[in-house]
C-alpha cells in the first residue's frame, strides 16, 4: 500500500516504522517475513523507492543460509598482495562473497506485499519520541505515529572522533572479449598500487566468471580524491593487473565513501527509537565493512518482534573491537605503522579464518589477543598510550574538535 506524504491531519498509526528503504531495511523487511512475523501494522517512510543495481556488498559469512540463491558469486580463496608477496589464503570454513542490491530490493519487496507494509513516500524531517510512541513528521506536518521506529538514514557520528578517516572508492564493472579472470579466487587487497601521502590504498578484484569482474580502487585516508584521480588509479591497477583496454570494456561505475572513526554512533537515541546500519555502528571502523553486521541486526530484529520482545538488537561489535579499532586508527593515521604491512602481517601469522571473523567481530578474547600479538606491538602501545590520553582528555575537557560528516561520493570524471 503506498501513501504519498501525509494524508489529511492524522497522522498513520502503525507499529513499527523503518526510515531509509536500503540495505539496513531491506533486509529487516526480508528477515521478518522469513520469521514469519504477523500482525505487526509496518510502515517504510523514505522518499525514494530502492531497485536495480544501485551498490555491491562484499562480506564473509559461512555458507548454507539465506543468501545464497542471491549472491552474484563466492570464493573459498582470496589473494592478499604486497609487493614482496603474493598470498593466496584458503578462508574455509568462511566464503567470501560478493551480493548486488537489486535481489536484496526484489526480496524486500516481496516481504512487503507479505507484511502489508505501507510505504510512506515523504522524508522524515522531526522524529519526536515521547515514551510511549513516536511521532515522524515531514515538511508538511506528521506523517505517522509509530510504536517503535527503525531508523537506518545516513548520519555523522555523535560527535567527531580523535581520528576521522574515509573508505573511498571507484570501480569499474569490465566485460572481456576473452577469458582474463580467475572465477576460482577473489582479489582480497592488492597494496602494488600508489601508495597516498597520508592513507593506505589497494586494489581489488572480484570475479563473476573469466570474462565479467568488478575491478576497484580503495583508499583509506582522511579525505576523496577527483574523479580524475579515481580514474587514473583505476587505470593504473588494471595497467599493473596486465589488462589491456583494448580487451574489455566498462559497463557500470560504483562510487562509495564510508566512514573510519572512533566517534560514536548512538544505536538507541531514544527508548523506541533504534539506529540500524552505518548509524547503528554497523560498519567497523577500522575496514569499512557492513553488510554483516547489518545481517545480524536485522535476524536479531526479527527474531525479538517475533518472539513479542522490542527490536532492539545487540551492539554491532564488542566494546573491546571497537577500542582496538580506535588504537588501529590512530596508528594508520600518525604514521606509527606501515599500512600494507599491517594488513599483511595479520594475514601471515594468524589463519585467514581467524583474520576475517576477528574483522567481523565474532573472536573469543583469546583468538584477539592472537591477533594483537602478530602486530608490531611498540608501535601498537604507543597508539594505544596515545588513544588513553586523548579519552582522558575528552572527559576532562570536552571535544572541541570540529563537526565531522561523511561526504558524498565523487561521481563522473572532471571535466
Amino acid at each position: 500500500m503506498w501513501q504519498r506524504g501525509r494524508v489529511g491531519s492524522v497522522p498513520l498509526e502503525v507499529d513499527l516504522a523503518l526510515l531509509g528503504g536500503g540495505g539496513a531495511a531491506s533486509l529487516v523487511l526480508a528477515a521478518l517475513a522469513r520469521h514469519h512475523v504477523r500482525d505487526l501494522r509496518i510502515a517504510v517512510v523514505d522518499p525514494v523507492q530502492r531497485r536495480g543495481q544501485d551498490r555491491t556488498w562484499a562480506f564473509w559469512d559461512r555458507p548454507g543460509n539465506d543468501l545464497d540463491e542471491l549472491l552474484s558469486a563466492s570464493w573459498s580463496r582470496v589473494e592478499v598482495v604486497t609487493a614482496e608477496r603474493q598470498r593466496v589464503l584458503d578462508v574455509a570454513p568462511l566464503r567470501y562473497a560478493m551480493l548486488r542490491s537489486s535481489p536484496i530490493y526484489d526480496r524486500a519487496a516481496e516481504a512487503e506485499r507479505l507484511l502489508g507494509v505501507t510505504r510512506v513516500v515523504a522524508s522524515a524531517d522531526t522524529v519526536t519520541d515521547d515514551g510511549d510512541g513516536v511521532l515522524v513528521g515531514g515538511s508538511d506536518g506528521p506523517v505517522l505515529r509509530a510504536g517503535w521506529v527503525l531508523d537506518s538514514r545516513p548520519r555523522p557520528p555523535e560527535r567527531p572522533g580523535r581520528t576521522n578517516w574515509l573508505q573511498h572508492f571507484r570501480g569499474w564493472w569490465l566485460a572481456a572479449d576473452r577469458p582474463l579472470f580467475d572465477p576460482t579466487r577473489a582479489v582480497l587487497m592488492d597494496f602494488r598500487t600508489p601508495q597516498p601521502t597520508r592513507g593506505v590504498s589497494f586494489g581489488y578484484v572480484l570475479p563473476v566468471s573469466s570474462r565479467y569482474a568488478l575491478v576497484e580502487y580503495t583508499e583509506f585516508s582522511p579525505h576523496l580524491l577527483t574523479g580524475a584521480a579515481y580514474d587514473s588509479a583505476l587505470g593504473g591497477y588494471c595497467d599493473l593487473l596486465g589488462l589491456d583496454p583494448a580487451r574489455f570494456t566498462v559497463g557500470e561505475v560504483e562510487n562509495g565513501v564510508i566512514p573510519m572513526t572512533d566517534g560514536p554512533f548512538v544505536a538507541r537515541p531514544s527508548p523506541r527509537v533504534v539506529r540500524l546500519g552505518t548509524a547503528g555502528g554497523a560498519t567497523r571502523p577500522s575496514t569499512g565493512f557492513t553488510f554483516a553486521a547489518m545481517y545480524r541486526q536485522a535476524e536479531q530484529v526479527a527474531r525479538a518482534l517475533a518472539a513479542g520482545r522490542p527490536p532492539v538488537p545487540g551492539p554491532a561489535y564488542p566494546p573491546r573491537h571497537r577500542w582496538m579499532d580506535a588504537v588501529a586508527l590512530r596508528a594508520l593515521d600518525r604514521d606509527l605503522v606501515d599500512g600494507p604491512a599491517f594488513f599483511a602481517r595479520l594475514f601471515d601469522r594468524n589463519p585467514a579464518s581467524r583474520v576475517l571473523r576477528f574483522l567481523d567481530g565474532a573472536t573469543s578474547v583469546a583468538e584477539d589477543l592472537a591477533v594483537m600479538n602478530s602486530t608490531r606491538l611498540p608501535s601498537m602501545a604507543a597508539a594505544a598510550v596515545g588513544d588513553a590520553a586523548g579519552r582522558l582528555r575528552d572527559r576532562v575537557v570536552p571535544s572541541r574538535r570540529p563537526a565531522w560528516r561523511v561526504p558524498p561520493p565523487v561521481v563522473g570524471s572532471d571535466p
